[in-house]
């Protein structure tokens, strides 16, 4: 092989490796914009997620439609932006809920939630009756109702505070709830 074809195979060689890593390099952004990791911390969301765990957050779910009751979202804390919270959306803009006791209810439909945790169901804020939500505004409960810093005590979530949904517990292996999160649409299928 003459030198000629030696400095071809070089550049082919190195074209090749530029291209390659071109690629991984774009993959990871891409990666880096569209998915978060989130640690859990606390016992808010108990059964569905657990103290220390660690999940994928999809922060491309809501380009092409708008966040919807039952998913699981991840936010900025409205009263600290600085710091993040997870909660379920229970109710979206322009609907009408009502919480007493532990009755929730979204525009006069009564939600038979199964996915809150049974074992603490006690409400430890007042009633809320017929409170209508505003355009960009979403009300967030965590599953576990007895020991949940919600929108029952601080308000609604603006639409521009959720950084993105929920999609996948992925640490530790050994948990009951490893993999994608349930689908909770059909507990809101009779809300108009």
């Amino acid at each position: 092989m003459g030198r000629k074809e030696r400095s071809m195979l070089v550049r082919l060689w190195l074209r090749q490796i530029l291209e390659t890593v071109t690629l991984v390099l774009l993959m990871l952004l891409l990666i880096r914009v569209t998915l978060q990791n989130f640690h859990i911390d606390g016992h808010s969301m108990e059964p569905t997620l657990h103290d220390q765990e660690y999940i994928l957050v999809n922060k491309a779910a809501y380009l092409l439609q708008g966040p919807a009751r039952g998913d699981i979202i991840v936010f900025q804390y409205p009263r600290d932006p600085q710091e993040n919270y997870i909660k379920r959306i229970i109710a979206t803009p322009g609907d009408r809920i009502s919480i007493i006791k532990n009755t929730v209810s979204v525009d006069g439909i009564v939600l038979h939630e199964n996915y809150i945790n049974k074992d603490d169901p006690y409400n430890p804020y007042p009633a809320i009756k017929q409170r209508v939500l505003g355009p960009g505004q979403y009300f967030v409960m965590g599953d576990n109702r007895g020991n949940s810093s919600d929108s029952r005590a601080w308000g609604m979530v603006p639409r521009q505070n959720i950084i993105g949904k929920a999609v996948v517990v992925y640490w530790p292996f050994n948990v009951d709830n490893l993999g994608l999160l349930p689908n909770e649409s059909g507990v809101f299928a009779h809300v108009r």
